[in-house]
């Protein structure tokens, strides 16, 4: 199935102008770009030493703010880290759980700044987990409402509205992402410098290494956004 060949269609026939298509090719090309350049800097980084590995990074940084009942682990995949809060557990792939360098460090670190905004109950982390269940049964049918919603937007534009609705659920929770991310860098890069794992000469590579991170969501905040938005074109310039 392929929504954007059949969006393509409909703007065929209706007039409507390429605007939003030349958008959506610009963010890709941008988050093809930023996705590109993340994996060049992880692979500079990595090939920088530093004194703890991944693992020894992440369990003395919940140690140090005082907790114990999160596990780290190895999990395997490439840029596959990440807290889950379900079960407290700091997941680190095997080339952050391994490597002593400033790239683990400062991903192992940034997966901690979940943890802590877990312990401290941060907002917007506690809004993104509540969400989580709602994104899933959205993605789950979104797809399909969606396409079948623009098939038949001039007989049934009520399909097409709640399929709207299910991809706003997305939309939101890309930007509720923003700031849990953000904050858990701020944490990790504060925490790496404040405890000597980085210092004067390499914490600038940490900074720009989960800079860069944070870039991804960025983008992909805005194709959710600009998607959404022109869903709602296509609902708004129907055939009455």
């Amino acid at each position: 199935m392929n929504i954007l060949s059949t969006i393509i269609a409909y703007t065929q026939n209706v007039g409507y102008d390429y605007t939003y298509l030349f958008l959506f090719i610009g963010i890709a090309i941008v988050s093809y770009i930023v996705q590109a350049n993340l994996k060049s800097k992880f692979e500079k980084f990595s090939k920088m030493p530093i004194g703890l590995t991944g693992r020894e990074v992440a369990e003395k940084m919940l140690r140090d703010n005082g907790i114990y009942d999160v596990t780290v682990t190895s999990t395997p995949g490439m840029l596959t880290d990440h807290y889950n809060p379900i079960n407290k557990t700091v997941n680190l792939s095997s080339g952050v759980y391994n490597s002593a360098s400033i790239a683990a460090a400062a991903v192992a670190a940034h997966e901690c700044g979940h943890a802590l905004q877990h312990a401290h109950a941060y907002a917007p982390l506690t809004l993104r987990s509540k969400l989580v269940p709602v994104v899933q049964f959205s993605s789950s049918i979104m797809s399909w409402i969606l396409l079948i919603g623009i098939l038949t937007v001039q007989t049934f534009p009520g399909i097409l509205l709640a399929g709207i609705a299910l991809f706003a659920m997305t939309t939101l929770f890309s930007f509720v992402t923003l700031p849990v991310e953000i904050d858990a860098s701020r944490r990790a890069l504060t925490w790496l410098s404040a405890a000597g794992i980085t210092n004067a000469g390499n914490h600038k590579y940490a900074t720009s290494a989960l800079r860069s991170a944070a870039y991804t969501y960025v983008v992909a905040a805005l194709s959710s956004l600009a998607t959404l938005l022109y869903y709602v074109m296509i609902y708004l310039n129907r055939r009455d």
